[in-house]
C-alpha cells in the first residue's frame, strides 16, 4: 500500500509539479496523522504524517512511490454563523474557542460543524445560524499535537494537560 508521509512545504508555483492523484477528506480526517483511506481514484493509501500536521485543501503531499498528491477539502454539512455586530461575532468566536469547537473564521461570519444543540445555543445568544455545505477549514492551534474533548469545566483541577485561555 502507498504511504503518504510528508506535506510539501513549498508553494505549488515554485516548481512545475505534476499532480498524480487527489485525496479528498473531511476536516476531521485531515487533522489525523494516522489514517487508512483512499484516493479519489479508489486506490488505498495510508497517511503517516508527523504529529500535529494538519492537511488543508490545496496542500500537496508526497507518496512513497514518488507521486505528488493534491489534498481536497471535502464538502461538509456546516453552520454559517452571523451576528449583528463585530463585537457579538468576536464574543461568539471566543465562546466557541472556550468550548473547543473547531471554528472557521471568515470576514463577517464563522463556520462550525452542523450540530442542532449548538445551533440552538448560538441562536439563543442572538446569532443567525444557517445550514451550508462547504469545505471546512477551521483554525487550529499551531503545532497542536492532538484534539481532545471534555466533559468538565476548566477549574483549577489537574486533568492531565494544560490549556491556553
Amino acid at each position: 500500500m502507498v504511504e503518504i508521509k510528508a506535506k510539501l512545504k513549498i508553494p505549488r508555483s515554485a516548481y512545475r509539479l505534476q499532480v498524480k492523484g487527489q485525496l479528498r477528506l473531511p476536516f476531521a480526517s485531515r487533522r489525523k496523522g494516522r489514517l487508512e483511506t483512499r484516493l479519489v481514484s479508489g486506490e488505498e493509501v495510508t497517511l503517516r504524517l508527523p504529529l500535529g500536521e494538519v492537511l488543508r485543501g490545496g496542500d500537496l503531499v508526497t507518496a512513497s512511490d514518488g507521486r505528488v498528491i493534491e489534498v481536497i477539502a471535502q464538502t461538509e454539512k456546516l453552520m454559517n454563523v452571523v451576528c449583528a455586530s463585530a463585537a457579538q461575532l468576536a464574543r461568539t468566536a471566543w465562546q466557541l474557542g472556550c468550548e473547543h469547537v473547531p471554528t472557521e473564521i471568515a470576514e463577517g461570519f464563522l463556520r462550525v460543524a452542523a450540530d442542532s444543540a449548538l445551533a440552538d445555543k448560538l441562536r439563543k445568544s442572538g446569532a443567525t445560524v444557517t445550514q451550508v455545505e462547504a469545505p471546512f477549514e477551521p483554525e487550529v492551534e499551531a503545532g497542536a499535537p492532538h484534539a481532545h474533548s471534555h466533559d468538565h469545566g476548566h477549574g483549577d483541577h489537574d486533568h492531565g494537560h494544560r490549556h491556553k485561555h
